[in-house]
């Protein structure tokens, strides 16, 4: 059987919001199946297609872009490259003219009413997450596949979730933080060593380099277009943005022209604890703002999550100087190797484990690297990310509307939050007195996850969801 071997940029994927299992993954899953068609040679043949949504995709699909992402991956289109200003008038284009032109070469009548399939009472067993694509092709045969979105755009097809990923020859394999840190202890390597020689075996150091930065470049552009952006959220919740107007008012009309002026102008404002405060949640939102407005966005581990680090990150470079690309590359290597664990020990879906699964994840990640690049040995890093997910334990999803806004904007910025006090805990603590391992907190996550009600995983059915009217605004 293939072990799952996960790389830094399986953890940290660009692409575009507001999930990254119900936008990213049905995407890609839309893509591969366009794929199946040309390697089978058969796309020219197809007159029309449906297409299938079961379970939470079903029920929290719209609200989620699901539909939308489909369309777009069935067209041939990129999340990593595709126009965020396309998206909707591209889908509107699709739903208008009855026409899809599949990966972008072979075009077919499409109706948006009668060939995708909202089955929201039905359930496929391997994962809540399932979408099935059919292909009616001009001599009477009819192609089909399914596919399982299992979190932060990881997608599997069915009688294929062996392998999940291609197998490699590891210098350090990791399961477990046990592993990991027994790894450290052989070695002498802090944790994003450790990783950096694991990412040899899928690539030269370069190249991995070269990604970890534009990783970085997304989020940079990400958050600081969110600090830039104002206006309500799409999706009928009238949400309004506020990190534009954190930012202006935080600023005090300080001058800057870009993002590195925009950085200094930040440090002017000094270090008053809820200067730093105000500033920690701008970030996560501006990134999440972002998220929920179909902009791009990086997993981190997730798409509703994907605050959390960025505001942590941008965080120690603002007020730790850390504007270095090392550290850059040491913070996004360290946080990936947290997660890899979390996503092989329990899981990073919220339709799976709830929201501990997505800014739970998240935060013990950002705990981690953070300790990592202040200073913090091995098991001071594995004890902050303990910490962080061990106050997220049993938190639900339970989103408005099925959209990606409340209340999973507002975790963000408490995400990030609880992964700065669990970094500064685990540096001014004995690790060796600790009572709870990683690897207890992990086991345990997935232990709530599977006596989780299914109501408040991601189906808004329950929680917040269904007490909150949908006219009211956030608070």
């Amino acid at each position: 059987m293939v072990k799952e071997q996960i790389s830094i940029f399986d953890m940290f994927k660009i692409g575009i919001g507001p999930s990254s299992s119900h936008t990213l993954g049905p995407w890609r899953a839309a893509q591969r199946f366009i794929n199946v068609l040309k390697d089978r040679e058969i796309l020219q043949k197809v007159e029309g297609i449906h297409i299938l949504l079961y379970g939470s995709l079903a029920k929290t699909g719209v609200g989620h872009g699901t539909d939308i992402a489909v369309l777009l991956g069935l067209s041939g289109d990129d999340p990593v490259t595709f126009d965020v200003h396309r998206v909707m008038p591209k889908v509107q284009e699709i739903k208008s003219s009855g026409q899809l032109a599949l990966g972008a070469e072979h075009t077919v009548h499409f109706s948006y009413a009668t060939d995708l399939l909202f089955l929201y009472t039905e359930s496929l067993p391997f994962h809540p997450n399932a979408l099935t694509f059919q292909a009616f092709l001009t001599d009477g045969i009819a192609v089909s596949e399914t596919y399982y979105s299992i979190g932060g755009g990881f997608v599997v097809q069915e009688n294929d979730t062996a392998g999940v990923l291609q197998e490699v020859d590891l210098a350090f394999p990791v399961d477990t933080a046990q592993q990991l840190m027994t790894w450290c202890m052989r070695t002498g390597l802090k944790i994003s060593e450790l990783v950096m020689e694991n990412e040899l075996a899928w690539r030269p150091e370069e190249e991995t380099r070269s990604g970890i930065m534009q990783i970085f470049h997304t989020i940079k552009d990400c958050i600081y277009k969110g600090c830039h952006t104002s206006g309500v959220l799409p999706g009928g919740l009238h949400v309004e943005r506020r990190a534009s107007k954190m930012n202006k008012r935080l600023l005090k009309e300080r001058i800057y022209q870009n993002y590195e002026s925009w950085v200094d102008a930040i440090r002017e404002g000094g270090k008053d604890f809820n200067y730093i405060l105000d500033w920690v949640s701008c970030f996560a939102l501006a990134v999440n703002e972002e998220n929920a407005s179909f902009g791009r966005v990086v997993t981190a581990p997730t798409n509703g999550a994907s605050g959390v680090i960025p505001a942590v990150l941008q965080y120690y470079i603002t007020f730790h100087n850390a504007y270095k690309e090392e550290k850059i590359m040491q913070f996004i290597a360290s946080a990936s190797e947290i997660g890899s664990i979390f996503k092989k020990g329990a899981t990073i879906s919220a339709a799976m484990g709830g929201c501990q699964a997505e800014i739970g994840v998240s935060s013990a990640m950002a705990a981690g690297a953070l300790t990592e690049c202040l200073g913090g040995s091995q098991r001071q890093v594995l004890m902050a990310a303990e910490i962080a997910m061990e106050h997220h334990l049993g938190l639900t999803c339970d989103p408005i509307g099925g959209l990606v806004q409340i209340p999973c904007i507002e975790r963000n910025t408490m995400g990030a939050v609880k992964a700065i006090t669990a970094a500064q805990l685990a540096l001014n603590s004995n690790p060796d007195k600790a009572k709870v391992s990683l690897d207890a907190v992990v086991s345990t996550m997935w232990e709530t996850a599977q006596d989780m009600n299914v109501k408040y995983k991601e189906t808004a059915d329950g929680g917040l969801a269904i007490k909150v009217p949908l006219s009211l605004p956030e608070c």
